[in-house]
């Protein structure tokens, strides 16, 4: 779903107790740029500080004037648009930071060894440095004033990610947004995960979400749909593709994202190389010699 951007830095409210403060980090991953929100009336839940910007910084201070604190900093994982104001934040208002834990957290032992050989190669920037005071186990549930967080760890577009349940509602992260599908970019990304955690937040039939980057998801049951059916859809041409011969994610991504801007390639051939780890885990295809981003893949 698409919406007019509203002005930067703006308390803009989506219902009673919600908020959103838009950051000024538009981009062709971001969107209109990272959503950061504020749950609550006095002491206040924060997810999603953005970007490490000082007007950001700023803007968020100013809208919990009045009587307003925020007591809680929530990131839903460590791409830098989301979590790269968390210490300043921290710093500026004492609150703790709290995730499903660091950068690293929550990969699967292949994507640990593919990160500790090729190290990130995210399209968003990995915050490498980014360390929660707290540390949000899967279903763990956080009370303040007037709100209850609890935590579903959904991997997949970042090993870390956390969505949010804030009653009917779920603050989705970069999870499931509107606007746009999810890059998946091992070893950060992981596509067996993702389509898993897709699966799972159907499962949480929330009546909205609230994502990352764009306009709250009104109908999650069928965005959600239409996702798993984008991922079953491309993973259907990479094997068309591999039945003409083995070949490498990124002459894959040349075939098959035929309308896809140049700038999006990389970002296209990450995709196409998580569906191919995914298909070699469920043994539909097979690497030639080790798992890295050249390998070549064939089909079983």
């Amino acid at each position: 779903m698409t919406e007019a951007a509203p002005p930067y830095g703006v308390c803009e409210l989506l219902g009673p107790g919600l908020c959103r403060i838009l950051a000024p980090n538009p981009s062709a991953m971001t969107g209109q740029g990272t959503n950061t929100y504020l749950v609550g009336e006095g002491g206040l839940a924060l997810i999603d500080p953005g970007p490490d910007d000082p007007r950001h910084l700023a803007a968020i201070l100013a809208a919990t004037g009045a009587g307003r604190r925020i007591s809680h900093i929530f990131v839903t994982h460590a791409h830098r648009d989301h979590s790269g104001l968390a210490p300043a934040l921290a710093r500026a208002t004492g609150a703790p930071v709290l995730a499903f834990g660091d950068a690293g957290a929550g990969r699967s032992a292949l994507m640990r060894d593919l990160a500790a050989r090729e190290g990130a190669r995210g399209t968003e920037g990995t915050d490498e440095g980014f360390r929660p005071q707290l540390c949000l186990a899967d279903g763990e549930s956080v009370e303040g004033e007037g709100w209850r967080l609890t935590a579903l760890h959904t991997p997949g577009h970042f090993g870390n990610h956390l969505c949010l349940r804030w009653g009917g509602q779920i603050f989705s992260g970069d999870h499931v947004m509107g606007w746009s599908t999810s890059v998946v970019a091992p070893p950060d990304g992981d596509m067996g995960a993702y389509m898993r955690s897709l699966a799972r937040l159907g499962a949480a039939a929330a009546e909205r979400l609230l994502p990352g980057h764009g306009a709250p998801v009104g109908n999650p049951a069928a965005r959600i749909g239409e996702l798993i059916a984008h991922r079953q859809s491309r993973a259907r041409a990479i094997a068309v593709e591999l039945a003409r011969g083995p070949d490498d994610a990124a002459s894959l991504a040349a075939r098959i994202y035929r309308d896809t801007p140049a700038a999006l390639m990389g970002a296209a051939a990450l995709n196409v190389f998580a569906h191919l780890v995914e298909m070699t885990e469920e043994n539909i295809a097979m690497p030639e010699g080790g798992i890295h981003l050249g390998t070549r893949f064939r089909l079983k």
